[in-house]
């Protein structure tokens, strides 16, 4: 049986314009609650709809961000692998020089002038010690120390001498006979000597921890003129040698011989 509310009708009159004949339109409630209940789901799904799409932007655009990061991990990554291969290196050559430090435990090169001492003498390897001015020909160290760099071997070209690594406090000795022209400490050398050897040559010692001459004074072949350290512009304990010919820079491999 209808009820009187299902009976209810909305009656829409039209009138057309400059018209005398009207229309009407009777609409039952339950066709529009039906017309409303229909356009009601139809919005829910255009917002459900709007929605996953805003959802799937933003995922999409999360996508390329993951890919970038992806990206500069992987290259980080391969900076990192060629950062432990260079360590690797580096830790290698490390204890190459240890080692070859380490292992000398009798010197063959310590052969020395300390004062106060005869006029002449001879030193451990039978080489007579030459007093007076005279030709650097001598290792400047009383061990072999390691060469870490030539005579012009830097990146600008500006290297003047060679570099021998060796422990802190070795001997650094007079490669010739000569006189002390200077002395000092500077922010480059570090405490540093210079000998004149005659014949417009000089050597020159750099980064010493301590030196043991003055200015001036006369100095022998293999003394001790000073030790080794890091003073100056230094990394690491080394000397700094170089040979100086009309104050010019000259190879010092070509004066004295590295020890095998």
């Amino acid at each position: 049986m209808t009820s009187s509310e299902d009976r209810r009708k909305l009656s829409v009159v039209l009138v057309p314009e400059g018209g005398r004949d009207t229309r009407t339109f009777a609409i039952p409630y339950r066709t529009l609650g039906l017309f409303a209940g229909l356009a009601a789901v139809l919005a829910l799904g255009l917002t459900i709809m709007a929605g996953s799409w805003w959802y799937l932007a933003a995922r999409a655009s999360r996508v390329s961000e993951l890919e970038l990061e992806v990206e500069l991990m992987t290259r980080d990554r391969a900076r990192v692998q060629a950062l432990v291969s260079r360590l690797e290196t580096i830790e290698t050559q490390y204890l190459t020089i240890r080692n070859m430090f380490g292992s000398a435990q009798v010197d063959e090169l310590s052969g020395v002038w300390l004062p106060p001492a005869s006029l002449a003498r001879r030193d451990e390897g039978n080489e007579r010690v030459r007093l007076g001015a005279s030709r650097p020909s001598v290792w400047p160290l009383s061990e072999r120390g390691f060469v870490t760099q030539e005579l012009y071997d830097g990146d600008a070209g500006d290297h003047p001498g060679l570099d021998i690594a060796v422990p802190s406090d070795s001997y650094i000795r007079a490669a010739g006979g000569g006189t002390v022209v200077d002395v000092g400490e500077d922010a480059v050398y570090g405490r540093f000597v210079v000998i004149d050897h005659g014949e417009a040559t000089a050597t020159l010692y750099g980064h010493a921890s301590a030196t043991f001459v003055r200015l001036g004074q006369s100095v022998r072949e293999r003394q001790v003129i000073a030790l080794s350290g890091s003073t100056g512009r230094s990394t690491a304990p080394h000397l700094h040698f170089e040979v100086l010919v009309g104050g010019e820079p000259t190879d010092p491999l070509t004066f004295v011989e590295q020890p095998g």
